[in-house]
């Protein structure tokens, strides 16, 4: 899922998700071997977490009436120097929560 924010200070995330259904909670795990393009590495561990926030946060959301249990791994990310953070992964793991919900 990919999050751009068009106006102001630019926002920007893009990951790939597979959602597996699971007996219970939710696991997010992060595809071995996963390489991004960023720098400073040391940041990308907190865009990966604030990734499973904004998927668990909508999986569990009251709005949707049930709590989804699944397994979730991160195949693909992309980051930007300038756009990318913490609140542009959480915002795309919510994305991509919607979006796999949709489908479902």
């Amino acid at each position: 899922m990919l999050h751009v924010k068009q106006n102001c200070a630019p926002q920007f995330a893009e990951i790939e998700v597979d959602f597996e259904p699971a007996a219970e909670g939710f696991v997010f795990e992060v595809a071995r071997g996963l390489a991004v393009d960023y720098e400073p590495a040391e940041d990308l561990p907190r865009f990966f977490a604030a990734a499973a926030r904004g998927i668990e946060e909508r999986l569990r959301s009251p709005e949707h009436g049930v709590v989804v249990a699944a397994r979730v791994v991160l195949r693909r990310a992309r980051a930007d120097t300038f756009g990318s953070h913490e609140l542009a992964f959480r915002i795309a793991g919510h994305l991509a929560a919607r979006e796999a919900m949709e489908r479902a």
